[in-house]
């Protein structure tokens, strides 16, 4: 015969994604830039002024990385650096 589950409460668990490093997130988009032949500094700037992704290639996922970081705190952190 069938057990009952019907009185059981299931219960789902997700993994909270790691936060996601800055530097380690912009050392790879440089790296994507430069492989293909950009200026990694002036696309980077230019995706930080504009919000526009297509600043950045989508070599190695680089693309992808740099929207998952909020790019106004990117923006200050990178201006704190003198």
């Amino acid at each position: 015969m069938a057990e009952d589950f019907s009185d059981r409460t299931q219960t789902f668990s997700i993994e909270t994604p790691q936060k996601l490093d800055m530097q380690q997130v912009l050392v790879q988009v440089y790296d994507a830039l430069k492989e293909k032949g950009y200026n990694p500094i002036s696309q980077i700037v230019g995706y930080i002024l504009s919000e526009d992704p297509t600043y950045i290639t989508t070599h190695n996922n680089a693309r992808s990385l740099i929207r998952k970081i909020d790019r106004i705190s990117m923006a200050e952190s990178l201006k704190s650096i003198e």
